[in-house]
């Protein structure tokens, strides 16, 4: 059978890295075999899931760059939400029934909670001591019919359960350690680990690759796989996600939810990257990696034991490292959203113009993420030209005070006619000519150039600045642009020197 995998997350909140990483995961090692990537959706927890937390967690998952073979959409095991399979679940509980694999409890939270207290002070693992196992089956459905609560376990039979995990290795307890677990509640629904294993066995799943924190439900899983007459999938336990505070993700930590990453404007492709690498490393030691390149590379082999960290800083670096890679009128079009915000472009106006490509090749070397292009240097000095307050700050107003910056300031002035279109070739003429005409030299000479030109004392290198600035000022923008000459001569007259 070729290789199926399953990502099947709770639509409960919003999906955080560490759910996301076992979804690339899944995905990755379906891709590299030729097999099948399938999603589905474990929506029984009827108080908390959501309609839209379920579209979230496929628009989030369809961002980051996975596709998926079978889900809600199109497939052949479905239905693919476990909401709409209780017919499923009820015919493989009726089996367990008839084959004495199940009984029924009616013991009460209280004397559950009773046993467990006695077995904590006895300094044992609190399990259920099996209370209610010697009910026959037709006084229980009697007690029932007169309106008794009752859950349904399942027998969990005296063996020791053991599997080869893919990145853990051998596994095995003794089933003496282990609760009769519930499989059916009260009401009827199915438990998360009854109704995972009739879905896996409906839905071909040859690989389960899952958090580490799901070890302790293998063993009766794989216990009911055997009960209802099927082999067990291959098992793979992730290392844990942890936290900035070290403690494993979960929804609290909202500043790693990948609606979060998306909307802040990181790269997916970087996303992408940076999950991958929370646990498995390739044998070349390379980082940098492209869809197409994980696929390639992933091996189960290659994924570590030890936990991984959510760490910004790491993934700011690859996603700079992303966007130095990534074609400059593209970044122009993802990053349209936080242009208008900032009321750089029109309403419904998109970034087609060369300029906007010569901005962004400029910018990718220096940030990590879409949102910070609005705040960076090269766009304030572009669009916010405020000399007033600008040469007010502390570094400027430190260069101002050698008078001999102001005489360089007024020569530049005199030299650059009203209507001139800066030119490289005719800025270093210029600058040239001012070192002449004041003697200034070094940065005596180019820090008031940079001040008269941008109203700052420092930012991106003028021979890529000057050109952006010039363009800009060609085009009808929806926050204009003010030329080299208007820059010069508006420093010029606030200085006094004009």
């Amino acid at each position: 059978m070729s290789v199926r995998t399953r990502f099947a997350p709770s639509p409960t909140g919003p999906l955080h890295v560490g759910n996301a990483r076992t979804a690339l995961f899944n995905w990755l090692l379906a891709r590299h075999l030729g097999g099948n990537f399938i999603l589905r959706i474990e929506d029984t927890d009827r108080e908390r899931s959501r309609p839209e937390f379920e579209t979230a967690i496929q628009e989030e998952l369809k961002w980051l760059g996975l596709d998926w073979d079978e889900g809600i959409e199109a497939g052949d095991a479905g239905p693919y939400r476990q909401s709409q399979r209780r017919e499923f679940y009820l015919r493989a509980f009726s089996r367990l029934l008839s084959d004495g694999r199940v009984y029924y409890c009616f013991c009460s939270e209280k004397r559950l909670e009773a046993d467990r207290e006695a077995e904590r002070n006895a300094g044992r693992t609190p399990r259920y001591p099996g209370r209610c196992r010697s009910i026959p089956v037709e006084e229980a459905r009697q007690r029932i019919a007169t309106g008794e609560p009752a859950v349904a376990r399942f027998l969990v039979p005296a063996e020791r359960v053991g599997f080869s995990d893919q990145i853990r290795g051998w596994v095995e307890v003794d089933s003496a350690t282990l609760s009769d677990p519930i499989l059916l509640r009260s009401d009827g629904s199915p438990t998360y680990n009854f109704a995972v294993v009739v879905d896996d066995i409906a839905m071909r799943i040859t690989d389960v690759i899952r958090g580490e924190d799901h070890i302790s439900n293998t063993p009766r899983q794989i216990l009911l796989y055997r009960a209802l007459g099927s082999e067990p999938p291959r098992f793979a336990h992730l290392p844990l996600v942890l936290g900035p505070d070290r403690t494993p993700l979960s929804k609290r930590h909202a500043d790693t939810s990948l609606k979060l990453l998306r909307e802040e404007g990181y790269p997916p492709e970087a996303v992408m990257n940076y999950l991958a690498l929370l646990g498995w490393s390739a044998p070349s030691g390379e980082e940098i990696f492209g869809a197409q390149d994980l696929i390639r590379e992933f091996d189960l082999s290659r994924v570590s034991k030890a936990a991984g960290v959510f760490d910004r800083a790491k993934l700011d670096w690859l996603a700079n490292q992303h966007l130095r890679r990534t074609d400059p009128a593209l970044l122009a079009l993802r990053a349209a959203p936080y242009l208008s915000q900032r009321k750089l472009l029109a309403p419904g106006a998109s970034p087609t113009e060369p300029f906007w490509a010569h901005l962004m090749d400029l910018l990718r070397e220096s940030v990590a993420r879409l949102s910070q292009i609005p705040q960076s240097d090269a766009v304030q000095i572009l669009f916010d030209f405020d000399p007033a307050s600008s040469l007010g700050a502390p570094e400027a107003a430190a260069i101002l005070q050698d008078p001999a910056a102001k005489e360089v300031i007024r020569a530049l002035a005199r030299l650059l006619e009203p209507k001139d279109r800066l030119t490289l070739d005719r800025y270093h003429g210029l600058a040239g000519e001012t070192g002449k005409m004041t003697g200034a030299k070094g940065k005596g000479l180019y820090r008031p150039i940079r001040l008269a030109l941008t109203g700052r004392a420092s930012g991106p290198e003028l021979k890529r600045l000057i050109p952006l600035i010039e363009e800009g000022a060609s085009l009808s923008l929806a926050r204009p642009v003010p030329g080299c000459a208007v820059r010069v001569r508006t420093v010029a007259r606030l200085l006094g020197v004009a």
